[in-house]
């Protein structure tokens, strides 16, 4: 299975880009063992639109762009879901890898959120909670749940879940 993370908006050089690639790569490092078989990042340019509604509809078209054929969707969006543990978004991410699914595409949207296209498309909505975050932190969060996902399909002792806390 593909893994690829589809972001709106570049991040700048500096920590949090270090620390994205720091994860991206743990990720495809740990995932290759494990039927995964890269993790890719792709950023789209934001939409220089002038409504809020057409910025979401050109960028939702960019990033379903990017999704394979047969993939998987899970969009961030601030109306997601928060309640899902790692160790369920982990069995989520592990059952459609057992099931033959292609890629697994990661959707992370501007500014304005995500378009409607892409919250019907998903197969998984999830959100990071109520607060608003730095797109770049967003990021960085998405793909250390990926490798933090790979660790615990793996019984990597990383996740120590609540029998470490």
């Amino acid at each position: 299975m593909r893994l690829l993370v589809a972001a709106v908006g570049r991040l700048k050089n500096g920590p949090e880009r270090d620390l994205a690639a720091r994860y991206r790569e743990r990720t495809a490092q740990s995932g290759r063992a494990l039927g995964f078989t890269t993790c890719d990042l792709v950023e789209l340019v934001e939409s220089r639109a002038r409504r809020a509604d057409d910025r979401c509809a050109e960028e939702a078209a960019g990033l379903l762009g990017h999704l394979p054929a047969g993939g998987i969707l899970i969009a961030y969006d601030e109306r997601g879901r928060s309640d899902l543990t790692s160790e369920q978004i982990a069995d989520r991410i592990g059952g459609w890898r057992d099931a033959g699914r292609a890629a697994l595409c990661v959707a992370i949207g501007g500014p304005d959120g995500h378009d409607a296209s892409i919250r019907t498309r998903a197969e998984l909505i999830l959100s990071f909670g109520a607060a608003t975050l730095p797109h770049g932190l967003v990021r960085v969060l998405v793909l250390e749940q990926l490798y933090r996902s790979m660790t615990i399909l793996a019984g990597h002792p990383y996740h120590r879940g609540e029998a470490g806390a």
